[in-house]
């Protein structure tokens, strides 16, 4: 979004506008665009106004019925955290007895809007001048808040008693279907370098992309992967008095309005055991895969791996747990795509989920390959158990 298109939104035509116009399956955007041009609008700010209703209606995902009343950017909106997310990071400094925090990379400022309703004093700081003004809209509301709309590394830090840190871990381009992660720190915006050099210095929390490697984590934090209904999230990083004593790793799912956390003192984990497959397999949620934790997991579970780097497990006793996935394994194949098909044609399967580690199969060739035909529906899992390829054909608990 350009300066003149916010200038547009923020115009009594440009309110009026966003609160006629609401998202959804059932809109006809070409009839729309044709009614609101017929009624004399600019067709600039018909455009804006439509792209800013896409963004509300993407970003009720994050933020619940908050979206409808806030203003967003699409490299915003692709990096903001989810508001219940945002919850438990303000937490953190409220417990810590933090008073004031340092928003460095606001973006669209769902943490400060987090940490304000806490009445934690926040300035947020954002180097984009839209994304700023984006953020200023948000927070105000709050009277506790404010933005500078500045280079953070350009800024005093010391003047802050706490900060978190979102560096840019994206380049969008011309649209999300462009985006390109940024895997090397280095290239972190800002430099991941100087943001841990910042964190050292004071209670510190930084947002990360959960494939963020284990290699690049410092010594003497909290690494927490946070998973949301099984998506998971971030990677967060807590300095100083923000970090759990006695806590290295951490896997945090929240789910139904729950939270279950699986954690360590350690930051290397042994490998769980290896057990030949029993009657059930299990998937264990991503956050535990990320952390290294699954043979925390494994082992408080009375679990095995299958094999070596596979993060599949398996028992013999059909489980109920909020971390895992369970499956009924029904029968057993060496891996053949051949006797595969005629196995399931003799099955009378015509719905079927395939799952894959350790594979290199690509599950939609494989589906077309199968030309599946029944009313059965089951789950297919292609991986490695022991030292062969096997397919698994199963049962969803």
């Amino acid at each position: 979004m350009q300066r003149e298109d916010f200038v547009k939104l923020l115009s009594p035509e440009g309110q009026a506008l966003l609160g006629e116009v609401a998202v959804d399956s059932k809109l006809d955007v070409v009839k729309t665009v044709t009614r609101l041009r017929a009624a004399g609008h600019d067709a600039g700010l018909v455009a804006t106004v439509l792209t800013q209703a896409k963004l509300r209606a993407r970003a009720a995902a994050k933020f619940g019925e908050f979206a409808s009343q806030m203003f967003f950017t699409e490299d915003g909106l692709e990096q903001s955290s989810r508001l219940q997310v945002s919850a438990l990071h303000a937490g953190r400094f409220r417990d810590a007895g933090i008073k004031q925090v340092a928003d460095l990379g606001c973006g669209v400022a769902s943490e400060s809007i987090a940490l304000a309703a806490l009445g934690i004093e926040v300035v947020a700081v954002e180097l984009d001048e839209v994304t700023a003004a984006c953020a200023s809209y948000n927070l105000a509301p709050f009277e506790n808040a404010k933005v500078l709309n500045q280079d953070v590394t350009k800024i005093n830090l010391d003047e802050f008693e706490a900060q978190f840190f979102d560096p840019a871990r994206r380049e969008l381009g011309t649209g999300r279907e462009k985006a390109t992660r940024k895997f090397d720190p280095a290239a972190f915006s800002p430099n991941f370098n100087w943001v841990l050099e910042q964190a050292v210095k004071r209670p510190t929390g930084i947002k990360l992309g959960p494939g963020h490697p284990h290699d690049a984590i410092p010594e003497g934090v909290e690494a927490q992967w946070v998973s949301v209904g099984g998506d998971l999230v971030e990677l967060s990083l807590w300095f100083g008095k923000l970090a759990r004593p006695g806590i290295s790793r951490s896997a945090l799912l929240v789910k139904d309005d729950q939270r279950f956390e699986l954690n360590s003192p350690d930051t290397d984990q042994p490998s769980a055991e290896v057990r030949e497959l029993g009657a059930y397999i299990y998937e264990p949620d991503n956050a535990v895969v990320r952390s290294h934790l699954i043979s925390v997991l494994a082992r408080d579970l009375n679990l095995g791996i299958i094999s070596p780097e596979i993060a599949y497990l398996t028992g013999d006793s059909e489980l109920s747990s909020p971390w895992l996935r369970g499956f009924r394994v029904l029968e057993t194949l060496t891996f053949d795509r051949k006797k595969l098909k005629a196995r399931l044609h003799e099955l009378h399967v015509g719905v079927l989920e395939i799952k894959k580690r350790g594979s290199d199969v690509v599950p939609e060739v494989l589906r077309k390959e199968l030309q599946l035909k029944g009313e059965r529906a089951a789950t297919l899992i292609i991986t490695r158990v022991g030292d062969s390829h096997r397919a698994l054909i199963c049962e969803a608990l």
